[in-house]
């Protein structure tokens, strides 16, 4: 017994270790094989980050796992990356690990996981899928393939694929794609059964025709390999939860496919017309109750190669249907529809579309339309019409989408247009025959983005060959009434030719309130995004010639208001702007740009006959420039010329502020209540009373940038008092300001009034002494230092340098006529009668006194300032 117990032990281990030991051996054989076909046979790079083979994981077959494998392009589509996935696993059996070197290896199942496969056609039709490198041409041998396909089971999960036909201007991507089949590939005749599930995307032409749609098959192929044919058997489709089955069968030749394949609705119930519908528009269509019939069959067949395409004939019809939502109390009834895609040659120049019915009536009013469009791939044709009534309230009671909620008015349209692309594209309008009107009466819409409901009593729109006229539209938004006429000279261009839409229009009002069209601000806080900057469209191209008697803007009334609106570039251009405010007229021009990421602006500004308290009070601008107006009654003129940049909500951003201002005060006067500047100004100078100071016809100007504004030296007084004003503040409102104020003497105290009661009346009013205060701090809490002691002092060395002047003048004078009396005692009667020799006689005594006269008048100054008294040289 221990014997068997250990010859099975030895066998188990040596199971074991061949388990191990096997892949060990055959891995580098295995992943040597995978590269050299892929070397041989691919014009690509095939690679992957890891590679290992395993008897455990699928005994007894043996599993090869490929990790993270990708196959990259080479030209013309270098570094594309054509197929990745995260994980391949392909199942062998453990005897092909034997089998020579020249031998196929059979595969019975593969999976592959997170694979993304990009396809990509470009405009040459070159294919970056095409990597085969073919057979050798000098062989007449075909290269044996090195694997056989015995496939018991495959399956492809979550992935997806992506083909971008830039030739066709078509993209289709599927999304989390699941796939699985099993049949036997390797023989002539077999039938694969498969099963997908995915969501498909499908745009051609910018046209978006399936976004994310659940797409499912369930599908029987017979494979003939022989042949190269494969042909549906059972099968069942949806797209979008209509459901398709299929017929027919592919023939593979060596340059070209034929085809002949048929499909069709397997019901006619008309909820296959609703399923068609994207599920966010149709809501749930389960419990929908419906009449009619809604059919969709086609055949395609023929030949597909570089020169032919397959003809196709695909109908859609449905007659007398209609449909009604459970919890809707209207229907859609009288629903026809006949359309017809077909192409007979197989070339796709004459592909067309005939939609020679599309009709339905909600209740009693009838809507009809058709249209035919031909020459599809060269110049496309189109000739359509429509003509109907719709009652816009009535959408709501028949379909449960929110664009419709809400809806008011009457809806009536009669329009035929016959155009070609071709004439679009080279802006040939006058080739372009559209006629008809479109009306819509006590239309009313609510939004979101609108504070109150938009109501539009009238509207009409006339449709020429060249232009689109709005020859009416008089609407209601909240206090706004708009009456808006004007012209398009490009709808079909704008729409079809991606031209910016060029017109101008003349917009009058009654009364315009801006404010109806700002909707409240968005959470701005760090745990939300701020709302997105606003930008002036692209596209518009328009001209708006504006009147309005009266515009609000936030809590501003703006009168008689006229101007030119000129958008262009993403730029609005306000051309010679008038408007009645603040008791006065501001004219203004300016430019606003959305090009860049932060909107800009420049303006010009003409202010005549402003309300000063009105104007400041109610604009920010205004009070940044110049707080100190908040304390002044009056009219003032002023030009500004300013740029920056602007907020979200398009006001100016403050802080990137640069221009100047000129500014002229016609008639004021001055409070200084809750102005604590004048406030200090007025208790630190007790001789100053700002109320006095007389403003009118001041002139000033002032620049500002970076957030400082600095004001050009000016003159104000009152009375007898001048001030000397210069320097600048921040829009912080802070303070950087000098005052020279030239106070006359008898203002300055008793000490002051001391010093010059000696001086004549006249001579005290001529005296007057400069105070300099240097004020700083801000506008609410002031800091103010005066040089008011200096200026006394100062005050005494001018009235010392009176008097001085004075007692020279005196003492020059009294010896003169001392002398000139002795003189005339002494000489002879003829010779007193001598004026001129007298005279001559005098000159020289004074420049002999001089110097002594002099000392006298020192002494007399200094008894004047109470100096000590010493006795006085006398004069003989």
């Amino acid at each position: 017994m221990k014997k068997v117990v250990k010859i099975l032990s030895i066998i188990i281990l040596l199971c074991v270790a061949f388990i191990i030991i096997v892949p060990i051996i055959f891995e580098g054989k295995i992943i040597q094989l995978v590269k050299k076909t892929a070397n041989n046979n691919i014009n690509a790079i095939l690679d992957f980050e890891n590679a290992d083979l395993s008897l455990f994981r699928s005994f007894p077959s043996t599993e090869l796992r490929l990790e993270n494998l990708t196959i990259v392009n080479k030209t013309p589509f270098e570094g594309d990356t054509l197929f990745k996935a995260g994980q391949i696993d392909l199942k062998l059996p453990f005897k092909s690990l034997f089998k020579d070197a020249s031998e196929p290896i059979d595969i019975t199942s593969f999976a592959i996981d997170g694979a993304s496969v990009n396809i990509l056609i470009n405009k040459d039709r070159k294919a970056n899928y095409d990597i085969s490198k073919g057979t050798d041409s000098t062989s007449n041998k075909a290269k044996q393939d090195p694997f056989t396909l015995d496939l018991k089971k495959y399956e492809i999960t979550n992935s997806k694929v992506s083909y971008d036909d830039a030739s066709l201007g078509l993209l289709v991507k599927i999304f989390d794609l699941n796939h699985t089949g099993n049949g036997n590939l390797s023989a002539e005749n077999s039938i694969l059964q498969t099963n997908s599930s995915a969501l498909v995307s499908v745009t051609y032409d910018s046209i978006n025709y399936l976004n994310k749609n659940n797409a499912t098959l369930n599908a029987d192929l017979e494979i003939n390999l022989k042949e190269n044919i494969y042909t549906f058997l059972e099968n069942e489709a949806s797209v979008n939860q209509l459901p398709l089955v299929f017929d027919g069968f592919v023939k593979v030749r060596e340059n070209k496919q034929e085809m002949e394949l048929s499909f069709k609705t397997p019901s006619s119930d008309f909820k296959n017309f609703l399923a068609l519908i994207p599920q966010v528009y149709s809501k749930n269509i389960e419990g929908v109750t419906t009449t009619g019939n809604f059919d969709v069959h086609g055949i395609i067949a023929g030949v597909n190669d570089d020169v032919h395409s397959p003809t196709f004939d695909i109908n859609i019809r449905s007659e007398d249907a209609s449909f009604k939502y459970p919890n809707l109390p209207k229907s859609l009834e009288k629903i026809y529809i006949n359309t017809q895609i077909t192409n007979k040659t197989g070339f796709s120049k004459d592909t067309y579309v005939d939609i020679t019915q599309l009709s339905f009536r909600i209740d009693d009013d009838p809507f009809n339309a058709n249209a035919r469009l031909t020459n599809l791939s060269e110049n496309m044709k189109v000739v359509a019409s429509i003509n109907g009534i719709v009652n816009l309230a009535k959408l709501e009671k028949v379909y449960p989408a929110d664009a419709v909620k809400g809806l008011k008015g009457i809806l009536k349209t009669n329009a035929n247009t016959s155009f070609n692309m071709r004439a679009i594209e080279k802006k040939q309008y006058e080739k372009i025959q559209t006629t008809g009107t479109f009306d819509v009466s006590n239309f009313e819409y609510n939004s979101k983005e609108l504070n109150n409901t938009l109501k539009v009593a009238k509207t009409s729109v006339a449709f020429t060959p060249k232009t689109v006229n709005l020859k009416e539209f008089n609407g209601q938004l909240g206090a706004t009434d708009l009456n808006l006429t004007g012209t398009i000279n490009n709808l079909l261009g704008f729409m079809f030719n991606n031209e910016n839409m060029v017109g101008r229009f003349a917009l009058n009002s009654n009364t315009f309130s801006v404010n109806e069209f700002m909707t409240p601000k968005t959470d701005t806080s760090q745990t939300k995004k701020s709302k997105a900057q606003l930008k002036i469209p692209s596209f518009l191209d328009c001209t708006i010639d504006a009147k309005a008697n009266t515009v609000i803007y936030d809590n501003i009334s703006l009168k008689n208001v006229s101007g030119t609106l000129v958008i262009k570039d993403q730029k609005a251009e306000l051309q010679q702007m008038r408007s009645d405010v603040f008791g006065g007229s501001l004219g203004f021009n300016g430019l606003v740009s959305t090009q860049k990421e932060t909107p800009e602006f420049n303006m010009v500004l003409d202010v005549k006959n402003f309300d000063i308290g009105q104007s400041f009070t109610s604009l920010e601008l205004f009070r940044t420039l110049a707080p100190i107006a908040n304390v002044i009654k009056g009219k003032i003129n002023t030009d500004i010329t300013l740029s920056g940049n602007l907020n979200n909500n398009f006001t100016p951003n403050l802080s990137t502020l640069t221009g100047n201002m000129v500014a002229q005060i016609l008639s004021s006067a001055i409070t200084t209540e809750n102005a604590p500047l004048l406030e200090k100004l007025e208790t630190n100078l007790n001789f100053l009373d700002a109320k006095k100071l007389n403003l009118n016809d001041l002139k000033t100007s002032l620049s500002f940038k970076d957030g400082k504004v600095q004001v050009k030296p000016f003159m104000v007084k009152y009375d007898d008092i001048e001030v000397a004003v210069s320097g600048g503040h921040g829009f912080d409102k802070s303070l950087a300001y000098d005052a020279v104020i030239n106070v006359p003497a008898k203002y300055l105290g008793k000490e002051a009034v001391n010093l010059i009661s000696q001086l004549s009346t006249e001579e005290q009013n001529i005296i007057k002494i400069p105070v300099n205060a240097l004020i700083s701090g801000t506008f609410k809490n002031p800091n103010i230092k005066t040089d008011l002691k200096l200026a006394v002092t100062n005050l005494g060395k001018q009235v010392a340098n009176n008097q001085k002047e004075k007692l020279i003048n005196k003492g020059k004078d009294e010896v003169t006529n001392a002398l000139t009396q002795l003189l005339n005692k002494n000489l002879p009667n003829e010779s007193a009668k001598d004026s001129t020799k007298v005279s001559t006689q005098l000159d020289s005594v004074k420049t002999i006194k001089n110097d002594k006269v002099k000392d006298v008048a020192k002494d007399a100054l200094k008894n004047l300032l109470g100096g000590k008294k010493k006795k006085k040289d006398t004069v003989n």
